[in-house]
């Protein structure tokens, strides 16, 4: 009893506690599309009191830092990105005063807000650009402008550089008689960073949110802050074709090697640290965090994490499985994406992993609905921290809209042949809440985007009601996420054979826990003693999706564990 009791110690005390690792290094992080959420007030729009509202919710499913897409003040061109005034909060979505009570709110719920930065650009109805294109000093140089060049006696753009949104990256300004740089939209003007008066100006953003009381950023389209530097003459090089797009007007016709991935991107990331930093100092309490959005070279995004000699963002998002794993993938896929990241990040470093956003087709419907427990069970599992987009816990799928309903500017830019390649409505429909009208998001006649035709089937309401729903197997994997092997444990991924995907967590002195997911419709006999050191002779079903016949608490023996068609387990030893 005293020897026992002497080891429990010993481990206790070979184990950080929470504080010293840090509340987001084993954090679930939710995303909220504030447009799409909870209506308040019957217009048929998400707001801030809506997401206060629902912040018990949040709590129900653990989740410990939720980060809203812009709430800020905007002409919602791209709906929020597109933003007018970086201190104030846009009337669609509610009041200053609504910001700090949802603040509030959530800290007595122990909820971190997080805020949605976008750094490249502001509006084109900004106070800034306005005294910008009137050529005012203080403001002449906050953005890129060019006069063009002149080719036959026709004046054209300086560069053939292509925006995200289609066709040219620049914009005639009469007032300036200059052309402007949009890499997005022309309501979307980038901010010049070569001027050290921008990045004090957003720098001084950050502590205004900080200081009341955000716990940090997610930091939009981070690649494309920076363009290569202009020559002597104040002129750029075009970008080289992409000879596979055959589309002039694509964003993907040109390879962006002089507007995205340029180095100083990386070095203004670690300045927006130091000001995370610099708060931290001021104010005190637990850690504030950089999540940085990049769809970068893996080797580019692991300098995301830092340089040895600066800090940077704690969390460049993972997006190897969001973008890289398709319908067909098999286990080697997921495998190796896994090793991807686990195996490239700098040491003393967190992983994060990540299936949806607001800008990529949902899990259901992009790899299966009968793959979402699987998603959920690999980032609930692996070690780090979690990042679900609204709705996935519950498995909300894409909702198809025809192109005269169709709002999202890069869909519209396009045309009806091209629009459903582009648009991202359909993964930004409101929530599912209840099976009442609208799905319980809102009173109004009509939703700003239409609701899922399927939400009498699928939504909170209901899935808390069933025993396997998709809902309940998120929360059971986020409660097994409390036991120390899960927090701190080792990891060790494989697959056996081209449909299961396994992984072992473990820590000395505690129980291991092994994550099996058979991708495919075959069925599978798996002898885990041949693949996983140090199993017990019975391991015991923990948690397990609606494909399972087993049930929590039932045993099986290690040297053969049977898996049917698309199930998803997680094991323990005994």
């Amino acid at each position: 009893m005293c020897k026992l009791l002497v080891l429990s110690c010993l481990l206790a005390l070979a184990l950080p506690s929470l504080a010293e690792v840090g509340w987001w290094k084993t954090g679930q992080f939710y995303q909220i599309y504030p447009r799409s959420f909870k209506d308040s007030d019957g217009d048929g729009v998400g707001d801030l009191v809506g997401i206060t509202q629902q912040l018990p919710y949040l709590k129900e499913i653990g989740i410990t830092a939720t980060w809203l897409s812009p709430i800020f003040t905007s002409p919602m061109a791209d709906f929020g990105y597109d933003v007018a005034d970086l201190k104030d909060i846009d009337p669609i979505f509610g009041t200053m005063e609504d910001f700090d009570a949802l603040v509030a709110r959530a800290k007595e719920l122990d909820i971190k807000i997080i805020l949605d930065f976008v750094p490249n650009h502001t509006s084109d109805e900004c106070d800034w650009f306005v005294r910008s294109a009137a050529g005012e000093e203080e403001y002449k140089d906050f953005y890129v402008w060019h006069t063009g060049k002149v080719v036959n006696g026709i004046r054209q753009p300086p560069t053939n550089w292509l925006s995200v949104f289609r066709g040219s990256m620049w914009t005639w300004n009469e007032q300036r008689q200059a052309y402007y740089l949009h890499q997005f939209h022309a309501k979307q003007p980038d901010l010049n960073y070569r001027n050290p008066k921008v990045v004090e100006a957003m720098k001084d953003v950050l502590r205004f949110w900080l200081r009341k009381g955000a716990y940090g950023f997610r930091i939009d389209a981070v690649p494309h802050v920076y363009e290569v530097p202009a020559d002597a003459d104040g002129n750029w090089p075009d970008e080289p074709r992409n000879e596979e797009v055959s589309d002039p007007e694509d964003y993907t016709y040109l390879q962006h090697i002089y507007t995205t991935d340029q180095p100083e991107t990386l070095e203004l990331v670690y300045a927006f640290r130091d000001v995370i930093e610099e708060i931290d100092a001021e104010l005190g309490g637990d850690d504030r965090v950089l999540l940085t959005e990049a769809y970068s070279p893996l080797e580019v995004l692991m300098q995301y994490y830092g340089n040895g000699t600066h800090l940077g963002s704690q969390i460049p998002f993972n997006f190897e499985l969001l973008a890289k794993i398709s319908y067909s993938s098999d286990a080697y896929h997921y495998s190796e994406l896994i090793h991807n990241w686990l195996d490239n990040m700098p040491e003393g470093q967190v992983a994060n992993w990540v299936f949806g956003n607001h800008d990529q087709s949902r899990i259901g419907s992009r790899l299966g609905a009968d793959r979402i427990d699987a998603c959920n069970m690999i980032i609930m599992g692996l070690p780090g921290l979690s990042v679900t987009y609204q709705g996935e816990e519950m498995g909300m799928t894409d909702v198809w809209i025809s192109w005269e309903d169709t709002v999202d500017p890069q869909a519209c830019q396009s045309n009806e042949q091209e629009f459903e390649r582009l648009t991202r409505d359909p993964v930004r429909t409101p929530f599912q809440w209840s099976d009442e009208v609208n799905a319980g998001f809102s009173n109004a006649s009509v939703t700003w985007l239409p609701v899922a035709s399927n939400y009498k089937l699928v939504n909170v309401k209901k899935e808390r009601g069933i025993a396997l729903s998709h809902l309940n197997v998120y929360k059971q994997l986020r409660a097994l996420r409390d036991e120390p092997t899960l927090k701190q444990g080792d990891v060790s991924v494989t697959a056996i054979g081209p449909n299961v995907l396994a992984f072992k967590r473990s820590l000395a002195g505690y129980k291991s826990y092994i994550t099996l997911i058979n991708i495919n419709d075959d069925v599978e006999s798996i002898n885990l003693d041949s693949v996983f050191t140090a199993l017990s002779t019975q391991l015991k079903y923990v948690v397990v999706n609606d494909k399972s016949v087993r049930r929590k608490n039932d045993l099986t023996f290690a040297n053969s564990v049977l898996l049917l068609p698309k199930e998803a387990v997680v094991l323990s030893t005994v």
